[in-house]
């Protein structure tokens, strides 16, 4: 393979990616000695910029009781006794058992070819995250995809499948990071349920946001005894690093001895471990961040009613069809001093480029008039 003339090809085709030096800080970001209101943050609840929080945080910190690093895996010697303080906490908060990843990559690529073996099958949403595929793609088993929310093509497969497999899983996103969107999982327990099947739920874009507490969308359903597997991102609303799994205690086991993106890997450092079980702390009383973040979100939304927009969550995906669109507003917003990043193919299908707009608690109701005028300028 030429690389060099790779690399010029997806530049013709804007689809070249580089990294940008980039410093955040609540609601806005700097970038080469320019301040722009951050539309392209995980950061839902605002917490990186909570000055209060981190002075907090550190106030708490005994250092003769934690090292910076964990310098080891979990299974040898870096199973620092927070990790398991944390994960006995998120237990009590969820009802189940609870197993800490490194990041939702490390979980959603580690624990489906964990559980799977060869005769089984996973039936996955059409849009799942990829992290999600490049897990499916190292499990031992057949796949097959359904329809985005489509139940009726979810039902389908599995009145044509259920019975031919010794074990089936449905793998979806609660809310879909690319289109904004959320799945009906009362109506996917209902036919887990009824088809046998297990159910596998990536909460990453909904914990910390969706629920009285902040604990994600089947918490807020009162289903999490009900799906087998959900999956929560640390790295986001939670403003920390890491995931965990919620699962009952024997697939717990389970995991802590085949889930290799587990085994092999250096265990997550002790502070961030305890700055994640701060935080969690914070966000389950976070009640009226969440409900400013669906305020101005709904503002947000009715503004651009006229256009074309996806979903129904904080993740406002506005649609503008071929890349050379995007590109042209992702520009015309950042001069107007708003920082978003075009979404092009391969991360949508080709043709639905889009600016992501993701709100966060940080950002106020008049920064959402200068959203929308950055946007018609």
């Amino acid at each position: 393979m030429n690389l060099l003339s790779e690399i010029s090809k997806l530049e013709k085709e804007g689809l070249l990616r580089e990294l940008k030096p980039v410093r955040q800080k609540g609601a806005y970001v700097e970038y080469r000695g320019e301040r722009y209101l951050n539309l392209s943050s995980n950061d839902y609840l605002g917490i990186s910029g909570t000055d209060d929080f981190q002075r907090e945080f550190f106030e708490t910190l005994n250092t003769n009781t934690f090292m910076m690093g964990a310098l080891s895996s979990r299974l040898l010697t870096g199973n620092d006794p927070c990790a398991e303080n944390l994960e006995q906490y998120l237990a009590e908060l969820y009802g189940n058992a609870c197993l800490l990843y490194n990041s939702g990559y490390h979980a959603n690529a580690g624990i489906l070819p964990a559980v799977t073996q060869k005769g089984d099958l996973i039936v996955a949403d059409k849009l799942v995250h990829a992290s999600i595929i490049d897990g499916i793609r190292l499990c031992n088993c057949e796949m097959k995809r359904y329809k985005h929310n489509d139940y009726d093509d979810l039902e389908r497969i599995l009145q044509q499948s259920a019975d031919k497999y010794k074990s089936v899983y449905i793998v979806t996103e609660s809310v879909f990071s690319m289109d904004g969107d959320t799945a009906d999982l009362e109506r996917m327990v209902e036919l887990k349920e009824q088809y046998n099947a297990k159910l596998y739920i990536d909460e990453a874009h909904a914990f910390g946001v969706v629920g009285e507490c902040g604990l994600g969308c089947a918490f807020n359903k009162q289903l999490v005894n009900r799906i087998e597997l959900i999956v929560c991102t640390l790295g986001k609303a939670c403003a920390s690093e890491g995931a965990f799994v919620v699962c009952n205690p024997e697939m717990k086991q389970w995991l802590i001895n085949k889930s290799r993106t587990l085994i092999f890997t250096t265990a997550t450092p002790p502070i961030n471990i305890l700055w994640t079980g701060f935080i969690i702390k914070k966000i389950t009383e976070m009640k009226t961040e969440r409900e400013h973040l669906r305020a101005i979100t709904k503002k947000l939304r009715n503004r651009l009613s006229g256009r074309r927009i996806l979903g129904d969550t904080h993740i406002i995906p506005l649609v503008t069809g071929e890349n050379d669109e995007c590109l042209r507003l992702a520009a015309q917003m950042q001069s107007n001093g708003i920082w978003v990043m075009p979404i092009r193919y391969p991360s949508v299908p080709a043709g639905q480029a889009r600016i992501r707009l993701s709100l966060t608690a940080a950002i106020s109701n008049n920064q959402i008039d200068k959203i929308y005028d950055s946007i018609l300028a």
